[in-house]
């Protein structure tokens, strides 16, 4: 038998899942699975997000990004989720910028903060393989 790929999973606060869920649903395009009154689960780019029904824990924002997620995306990808989002008038935290043009580290990013304050980063490579391959690989360009 067969078992699953891995599926990423990361659990975070929110102060009303409602509004949560209209955030990463329609501002980042995300699609919605499991719900009930304690918490909604959220498909991330992959990765299951949920979404718990916690305003108690709810710390406000970290103007400086320093605790976040975010996803890695391809070009066209990252450019359809920038225009999303900037569709819906969502405020960025970090513009979208790009870091050491040119180079094999060269990175497009940008960070922005869900209604609760979760910072999220979205970003991307030119070359994906030289600039995520795994530690210990010897393929970093």
């Amino acid at each position: 038998m067969r078992g699953i790929d891995p599926i990423l999973h990361l659990s975070i606060p929110v102060r009303d899942l409602d509004e949560a869920s209209r955030f990463y649903a329609d501002v980042l395009g995300c699609g919605i699975g499991r719900a009930n009154p304690d918490f909604v689960d959220i498909w991330f780019f992959g990765m299951q997000v949920t979404l718990q029904n916690r305003p108690d824990r709810v710390t406000g924002l970290d103007r400086t990004g320093v605790h976040h997620f975010g996803v890695t995306l391809d070009r066209p990808a990252f450019d359809a989720a920038v225009a999303l989002v900037d569709e819906h008038g969502i405020p960025w935290l970090v513009e979208v910028a790009t870091d050491a043009p040119g180079t094999e580290l060269e990175q497009t990013k940008a960070k922005l903060a869900d209604p609760s304050g979760n910072v999220i980063e979205l970003k991307t490579y030119p070359d994906m393989r030289a600039a995520l391959s795994p530690p210990g690989s010897g393929s970093r360009g």
